[in-house]
């Protein structure tokens, strides 16, 4: 028999969640067979097996949390040629029994403990500890009923249940207030969404975000793409897109205001001598930020590469770890989506992010007699005002708007 075991995943990764199970109990599987999807904070891992065999036991449902070197599955080794047998044969006489046996004890209550949605983990736990499955509260989002509840569960708590045993209608107001006219529909979230949720919520509790606003003439930057993007890409076999230009600013800006590139690790400020950009890219489980290492390295070219990859990574759910680790400042560009304005949050243990939004032809006042419609564009810098302050945000503005608004400037300072 061969273990399958949750792998080493990441320093700051220890556990995950069941996503979805490729394989089947009682399925054959080969080597090099991917068994499992398992959800961590991050990203989605595939589990390979690396053994073949049976996979004669599944140990851990969809949904169920599981910690880094935890057995999740059994593969029997020498069960391949056995499985057809040991489904069709053994599945009708041996099942019996063990409902013969069950079925004398209490009927109804029985009947009424399998009525209870429960993980097989659970409802062993509660025979042993002759717990009542009915009389558990679980705060699963589905209901379902994890082991986790079942050890918590404290019987002592519950003297006055065989007495209130008709309070079990409380459910009935739920299903009372379902009205047929008004559907719902109840999702789990993924590991990633609660992770996010969680994490959105820390730093609007942990740091003193403050959010300041500009706007750029686009003219020069969209006069320069449209001069230069068929040789630029007939070169470097990519587009010249925004993102570059915007990546450039943002390190020459940095390079101004280096507190805007650090972070506080306790009582200390960590300054950064690289620039590691994060780019927020929309994926299939929600926002995530894969990171351009070195951009500041990097050519026009490299950048519209590196992102154009990472953001085809993201979509096909192949980002790995890697990806996403560090990252010292943030992009997201919410314009992609029609936004005008918004307040970008940070995206901790990073002090900063600057927020793109849609360019829209609006009349600008070109000295006290002309007014011109131009491309403007709308940008925010959310920061941490703990070490930043508002000197250093509203500069570090301006500098990006004057880098990008003399883009041939972005040759020297970016």
């Amino acid at each position: 028999m061969a273990e399958v075991k949750v792998p080493e995943l990441a320093e700051s990764i220890s556990e995950g969640t069941v996503g979805k199970w490729l394989k089947q109990q009682g399925e054959a599987v080969a080597m090099g067979d991917i068994l499992l999807e398992l959800e961590t904070d991050k990203v989605n891992v595939e589990i390979i097996a690396e053994n073949e065999g049976v996979l004669t036991q599944v140990l851990k449902e969809e949904g169920d949390t599981v910690k880094v070197g935890e057995t999740i599955a059994v593969i029997d080794e020498a069960g391949a040629a056995s499985t057809p047998k040991a489904e069709s044969k053994p599945a009708p006489t041996s099942q019996p029994a063990l409902e013969v046996k069950a079925q004398p004890a209490v009927t109804q209550e029985e009947e009424s403990k399998q009525s209870v949605v429960a993980s097989p983990a659970a409802r062993k736990h509660a025979r042993e500890r002759g717990i009542d499955l009915n009389e558990i509260t679980t705060m699963d989002p589905l209901g379902r009923v994890r082991k986790h509840d079942v050890s918590t569960f404290d019987p002592s708590q519950q003297v006055a249940t065989p007495k209130q045993a008709a309070p079990a209608p409380k459910a009935a107001p739920q299903a009372e207030e379902v009205n047929p006219a008004k559907p719902v529909e109840r999702q789990r979230m993924s590991r990633r969404r609660q992770t996010i949720a969680k994490r959105l919520v820390e730093v609007q509790q942990s740091a003193a975000m403050l959010t300041t606003f500009n706007e750029v003439d686009m003219t020069a930057i969209m006069a320069l793409r449209n001069k230069r993007k068929d040789a630029f890409e007939k070169k470097n076999n990519v587009k010249l897109g925004f993102m570059s230009f915007f990546t450039k600013a943002v390190i020459g800006a940095l390079k101004k205001f280096p507190l805007l590139n650090a972070e506080i690790q306790g009582d200390e400020i960590v300054l950064k001598k690289f620039y590691d950009i994060g780019i927020a890219v929309s994926a299939p489980e929600g926002l995530v930020v894969p990171v351009v290492r070195d951009a500041d390295r990097m050519s026009f070219a490299e950048i519209e590469k590196g992102i154009g990859d990472l953001a085809v990574k993201a979509r096909d759910n192949k980002l790995a770890l890697s990806d996403l680790q560090g990252g010292t400042f943030t992009i997201t560009n919410g314009g992609v989506f029609g936004s005008l304005l918004s307040t970008p949050i940070l995206n901790a243990p990073q002090v900063g992010i600057l927020g793109m939004h849609t360019i829209q032809t609006r009349p600008v006042a070109i000295d006290q007699e002309r007014m011109e419609n131009r491309p403007m564009m709308y940008i925010a810098l959310s920061y941490d005002h703990r070490i930043v302050d508002g000197r250093e945000a509203v500069g570090f503005l301006v500098t990006v708007k004057n880098l990008l608004e003399d883009p041939e400037s972005l040759l020297l300072e970016g």
